[in-house]
């Protein structure tokens, strides 16, 4: 079973209810430059403290995405604070409200460390093998992690498993080819291997409605788009 930092006695019928046999669950082979979210413990660190601080995070969202970061902060505060909430990545806890039932899972120990600051319900674990029942929480949310990824389809897939019929995906992403400057600054990224391939406007759309997602509403922001979705 993969590593836990902590689970709280308040979460429904206990962890074990939330968490399939180690058996179950298949690793994912990442490639090596993606891994790098796992491994470079020190740029992780530095990413987290932007993305914590108001002044560093708007500017730079601003300055290299063309971003308004309060899209993102209205979409965490839209959360349900009274549903079992699974956050994946959940990096530092930047999507942690008062919520006593959110989980959060991410492959980064480092991530984890830093989440522990505002919630104990976390669980190292990977996004493409949860380690949870069918149809558990309700509600999934995915901040700034999709185009991470290698595979951001298969990811999408994987959270619309664990997600109970009518529960809600939110999150937000980069998307490909919104102007030269931000996709040539991508391209970039991605060559360095801190970002995945992610994908267009229409990839994001079409990764939700192959996962069996409903109601769907993609809100662009720049190079940035927030989803909701329904299972």
């Amino acid at each position: 079973m993969a590593p836990r930092l902590g689970w709280p006695r308040h979460v429904p019928q206990g962890p074990h209810a939330l968490l399939l046999p180690a058996r179950s669950v298949a690793p994912h082979a990442h490639p090596p430059r993606v891994t790098r979210w796992k491994t470079d413990h020190l740029s992780v660190a530095a990413y987290d403290y932007g993305v914590h601080n108001p002044l560093i995070s708007r500017v730079v969202a601003r300055l290299l995405w063309n971003y308004d970061i309060r899209h993102l902060h209205q979409a965490i505060a839209a959360q349900d604070p009274s549903a079992l909430t699974l956050d994946v990545p959940c990096g530092g806890g930047i999507a942690v409200r008062d919520n006593p039932r959110h989980v959060g899972v991410d492959l980064s120990w480092t991530m984890l460390t830093r989440a522990r600051r505002k919630t104990k319900t976390l669980l190292q674990a990977d996004i493409y093998a949860l380690p949870f029942r069918d149809s558990t929480f309700d509600a999934c949310v995915t901040y700034n992690g999709l185009h991470c990824l290698p595979d951001p389809a298969a990811a999408v897939q994987e959270l619309a498993r664990v997600l109970r019929p009518g529960g809600t995906l939110r999150g937000t992403t980069l998307v490909r080819k919104t102007t030269r400057r931000t996709e040539a600054l991508y391209t970039f990224m991605h060559r360095q291997g801190i970002f995945g391939p992610s994908g267009t406007l229409a990839d994001l759309h079409t990764w939700l409605t192959q996962a069996g997602l409903s109601d769907i509403h993609l809100t662009p922001n720049g190079a940035v788009t927030g989803f909701t979705a329904r299972k």
